[in-house]
């Protein structure tokens, strides 16, 4: 065998151990990648089962679940938002809390994990807190549920007495839900609150026509007052009347009628 033949073979000899290594690494990645993926599949489909049992009530088995995708994903921020919505149920404020730091400290881009930590917040009544949360919830422009994170921002807002934010933030929650009912009575009734009567009838008639165009809605004393006081602002006694009629024979034991008792005696 010549020099040169020598030579050729041992290029392609080098050439075809090149070409094995690279086959081997390449199906090792794909096997790598395919595992993840698989494990991310196992996780998110333990985690939606495990969200459906929450809201049926059934703690152990979303606990069950839960457990399993944290077996695979110890670090999931969703398997651990979750958890953390169990041990709030079940009255475990200091677990459901270190679970929730948990989730959004492993996973900060896990929106729902952040607006599931602000609720639990606002129930302890950390305010503060609650709003820090769903600020940062609010700047996910791709959040599906987007319009109800300004909805709970304003709510917030109003529980700090930061009336102009709690404006914008319902005007928001309008804007993104395209007029759910309880941001415009939100909305409505905080303008009410303020003195902006004419911007709170707008948006009151919104709701108005809602509730006409859906017979199962019906008016709860915040709303009735809310109407009436807008009435009353405008003297539309008729309306008013109506209204308060409404809410002395529903509601004749709520605060609201109490405070319109209020009012109508002021004017005696």
């Amino acid at each position: 065998m010549t020099h040169d033949m020598k030579s050729k073979l041992s290029t392609v000899l080098i050439s075809l151990g090149m070409v094995v290594l690279l086959a081997g690494c390449v199906t090792s990645s794909d096997s790598r990648f395919a595992r993840e993926a698989n494990e991310d599949k196992a996780v998110r489909n333990y985690v939606q089962l495990a969200t459906a049992y929450i809201d049926q009530g059934n703690l152990d088995r979303a606990r069950d679940h839960l457990e399993r995708a944290l077996e695979i994903k110890p670090d999931s921020a969703s398997a651990l938002a979750a958890m953390g919505l169990i041990y709030q149920r079940e009255g475990d404020s200091q677990l459901a809390r270190e679970s929730f730091v948990k989730a959004v400290g492993n996973d900060g881009s896990y929106t729902r994990g952040r607006v599931f930590y602000g609720a639990f917040l606002f129930e302890q009544t950390d305010f503060d807190g609650a709003k820090a949360q769903f600020l940062k919830a609010s700047t996910d422009t791709g959040y599906e549920d987007r319009g109800s994170v300004f909805f709970n921002l304003g709510r917030i807002h109003q529980r700090l007495g930061e009336t102009e934010s709690a404006i914008n933030a319902f005007q928001r929650s309008v804007e993104l839900t395209r007029g759910e009912p309880r941001a415009l009575l939100a909305l409505s009734t905080t303008l009410v609150e303020t003195g902006s009567y004419t911007e709170a009838s707008r948006y009151y008639s919104q709701l108005m026509r809602a509730m006409q165009g859906n017979r199962q809605m019906q008016h709860s004393p915040e709303s009735l007052l809310t109407g009436i006081q807008i009435a009353r602002y405008f003297d539309e006694w008729d309306r008013e009347a109506s209204l308060a009629l409404v809410l002395k024979n529903q509601y004749p034991k709520s605060d609201q009628y109490q405070h319109y008792k209020a009012l109508i005696s002021n004017d005696q």
